[in-house]
Order: structure tokens, then C-alpha cells, then sequence
């Protein structure tokens, strides 16, 4: 759960696929597995997902291949009707929503961003991010202004006349995510945006979207395959197998408590002092704080090695970024998750 307020919301979200899923779906077992539906000559591509993502969350959905998690975010915004279940945006049911109203929906308030980038070959940067409000009717000179704007805002000012061939992986996909980014979406949907790209240039989109989102604090629901990118993204983390969540959480708690073998699988090659942070595993002051200069709760277990190493005492004071205490950490603790228990 999160305690910001509320955008999305997905409640007991089933996607069936197959020749009647509504029909199957209503003389379906209540506790039929994935196999058994599978069975049944069905796929569950989303299997009873209940989540919600707050205002200016980053919610990355990760999981192998078939897991669920295209399927899902393509529920978000009815690019795939629900089988059972509902979703809301901003308090709207968009499952109840004409064809005319879901439409608007998307072109004023949902961006999307895929892998395969989708520039158009015979249009410049300029006109490639300009393209949607193009379709939105908007006047030529407010939406040349609007797509300078966000050409400059992703790094590519200077490029507005190159043609996609003239740029490199990395550069398209900046157009992909100014394209997006031009009508001011209020959500903003991403699905494996950067796993064609080599892992230099891959490191540097990330480096680009976490400054680009503290920049304007987008709701967003992030994809991928890879549990470092999430780690490094991620607000929470949404595990998905067989078309169900299998744990729902911030980073440092499903590496610290993992709920299901699943996800103890996922987590057993991290390395869990770089994700663990100081504040989420000081406990609270009972007496008195230890004297003595505090640690930074945002700081990691990694980030903070050589003060747990060299410092000699049993707990050491937390405070956040104002200053204020906030806990106590224990030194054997982190020890631990730094160099492993036992």
C-alpha cells in the first residue's frame, strides 16, 4: 500500500484469454490455478491483481517473460478490456467509459512509451514529437513551441531537424520519451523502454528519467525484466508470476523480506547493503539517542561501510535530511547485511 493519494486503482483485475473468457470466467473454480485454467484452454494473462499507484509514484511491475506485466499495464489503460474486476483512473472508471471518453483520456492525461521506440522514418525530431498534439487539433505554432520544450527537456536540443536514421539507440528513444512527455501526461506508462539499448547508453536513459521524473514528479508505472533497473527505479516493486502479484513493496523490504519463494529467488544474487538504506531498519529511540554525529537515513548499508567498520559502538543515531532523529541503527544489524549473518 501507499499512503500518497491515489491515481490508479486496480481492483481483482482478471484478463482472460481465449474463445468465451467471460463466460468461462463466471463458471470458473475460485481457487483454479494458472495450470488449471491453462488447462481449460484459457491463459490467465492477469490473474485477480489488486494495486494502486499514488500521485508521483514510480510502481515498477517486473517478471520473466509471460509473467503478465504488459498484459496488466495494457489493462490500465484499456488497451485490453478486463475480464472481471475494475480499474480507476483519478476516481474514473474507465471500464465505463464510451469510446469518445476513453479516447480524450488518453491523449490528454496518458503517456506511453514501448521498446520498438515507433518514430515515424519520414518525419523529423521535431514533427516526431509534435505528432500527438498534431492529432489533438492543437494550433501549429503552440505545438512547435511545446515540442521544443520537451526536445530541450530530454537533452536532444539542436537535433530538432535530425530523421531517426541520424540518431543513435539512445537518442530515438529520448524522442520516444519527449513524444510522450508533450502533451503534459498526468500518468505515464513505460514498457521496457530501455532493454534495447546497450548497457552504457542504458545506464545513462536511467541516469536521464530519474532526473527528468525529479524534475516532475509523474505518476508512473514502469516495466522491465530486470531486477537491478527496478532496484535502482522503483518506488515499489511489483513481482508478478503467472499473471498474479506475488509481492508488492519497496525495494529495501522485498530484498529484506521476501513473501514467496518466488520472490526469495528473485532476490537471492542482490547484494542487499547497496539497496538496504539506514532508515528503514533503525528502530525508534527508547531512552536516549547515542551520542555522537548521525548517519543519513536515505543513506544506504553499503554507503555507510566504513563508518560500521571503524565505529565501535553498539547503535548509532539516524536522522533524516532536515537533521531530525528519526531512530537508532544497530551496528550488528547492518553489519550483518553488509557482510552477510553468521
Amino acid at each position: 500500500m501507499t499512503d500518497r493519494e491515489t491515481v490508479i486503482s486496480c481492483q481483482n483485475a482478471w484478463k482472460l484469454f481465449g474463445p468465451d473468457p467471460r463466460g468461462y470466467f463466471t463458471s470458473m473454480s475460485a481457487d483454479a490455478s494458472f495450470e488449471d485454467i491453462r488447462r481449460a484452454g484459457y491463459i490467465a494473462g492477469v490473474r485477480d491483481v489488486t494495486v494502486t499507484v499514488g500521485r508521483g509514484e514510480m510502481l515498477v511491475i517486473m517478471g520473466l517473460s509471460g509473467s503478465g506485466k504488459s498484459t496488466l499495464v495494457r489493462c490500465f489503460s484499456r488497451l485490453h478490456e478486463l475480464t472481471a474486476g475494475t480499474v480507476t483512473v483519478e476516481g474514473r472508471d474507465i471500464g465505463a467509459m464510451g469510446e469518445r471518453e476513453l479516447i480524450e483520456l488518453r491523449r490528454s492525461s496518458m503517456g506511453m512509451v514501448f521498446q520498438n521506440f515507433g518514430l515515424l522514418p519520414h518525419r523529423t525530431v521535431l514533427d516526431n514529437v509534435a505528432f500527438p498534439l498534431e492529432m489533438r487539433g492543437q494550433d501549429r505554432h503552440e505545438r512547435r513551441k511545446r515540442a521544443l520544450e520537451v526536445i530541450e527537456l530530454v537533452g536532444l536540443a539542436g537535433r530538432e531537424d535530425y530523421f531517426p536514421r541520424e540518431l543513435s539507440g539512445g537518442q530515438q528513444q529520448r524522442v520516444g520519451i519527449a513524444r510522450s512527455l508533450a502533451i503534459e501526461p498526468d500518468v505515464w506508462f513505460l514498457d521496457e523502454p530501455f532493454s534495447a539499448l546497450d548497457p552504457l547508453i542504458r545506464r545513462e536513459m536511467q541516469d536521464e528519467f530519474l532526473r527528468l521524473q525529479d524534475l516532475l514528479g509523474k505518476t508512473i508505472v514502469f516495466i522491465t525484466h530486470d531486477f537491478d533497473e527496478a532496484l535502482r527505479l522503483a518506488d515499489r516493486i511489483a513481482i508478478m508470476k503467472d499473471g498474479a502479484i506475488e509481492q508488492c513493496d519497496t525495494p529495501d523490504q522485498v530484498v529484506l523480506n521476501p513473501m514467496t519463494p518466488y520472490v526469495e529467488k528473485f532476490t537471492e544474487d542482490i547484494e542487499k547493503s547497496r539497496v538496504v538504506h539506514a532508515g528503514v531498519i533503525a528502530k525508534p529511540v527508547v531512552d536516549a539517542a547515542p551520542d555522537g554525529e548521525p548517519v543519513a537515513a536515505g543513506a544506504t548499508i553499503l554507503q555507510l561501510a566504513r563508518r560500521l567498520v571503524n565505529d565501535s559502538r553498539n547503535e548509532l543515531p539516524v536522522a533524516d535530511a532536515d537533521g531530525k532523529l528519526v531512530g537508532v541503527l544497530n551496528r550488528k544489524q547492518a553489519l550483518d547485511i553488509l557482510l552477510g549473518d553468521g
